[in-house]
């Protein structure tokens, strides 16, 4: 059986929660991480939801993040299964290609969601703890993105 790559963008960058055997630094291109989630399950409530990063197309950008490596049947299984779960909102899975060399820049546009980020808290939190984690993680990675690109 082939490997199996999830790519992570927003809190799977620091918590994947599944068995993986490889993590590789890298982005994914003509899309961008926006702030359009609203999440009442994780950094939030039904009262007042948070936000969290979804991909939206954008030609000419990119977006960094990693790659997780799974390679045993059973751990993708179980990957699969938890990810379902974890990323219940979304309803689209996307093939993309995965490049681990910068060859392009990046710019995004900036609108406000800010107070509704700072204010939101959920079972798994704070939601400013989630942009905050975001950053800290792709600064870690050596990604200095200035946190206003993240904010739609």
């Amino acid at each position: 059986m082939a490997a199996m790559w999830v790519f992570g963008y927003g809190s799977l960058i620091w918590k994947a929660g599944f068995h993986h055997d490889d993590r590789l630094v890298g982005f994914i291109k003509d899309y961008r991480r926006v702030f359009y989630q609203g999440s009442t399950d994780h950094r939030g409530t039904p009262e007042y939801p948070g936000r969290t990063v979804t991909l939206e197309p954008a030609p000419g950008e990119l977006c960094w993040g990693v790659a997780y490596k799974v390679s045993r049947k059973e751990d993708q299984e179980v990957a699969l299964t938890y990810l379902e779960v974890r990323e219940k909102q979304y309803d689209k899975k996307e093939y993309v290609d995965f490049f681990t060399k910068e060859t392009w820049g990046s710019s995004a546009a900036v609108t406000g969601v800010m107070v509704q980020i700072v204010h939101a808290e959920g079972p798994s939190g704070p939601n400013r703890d989630y942009l905050f984690n975001l950053e800290k993680t792709l600064l870690q990675m050596g990604k200095k993105i200035p946190p206003v690109n993240f904010i739609l």
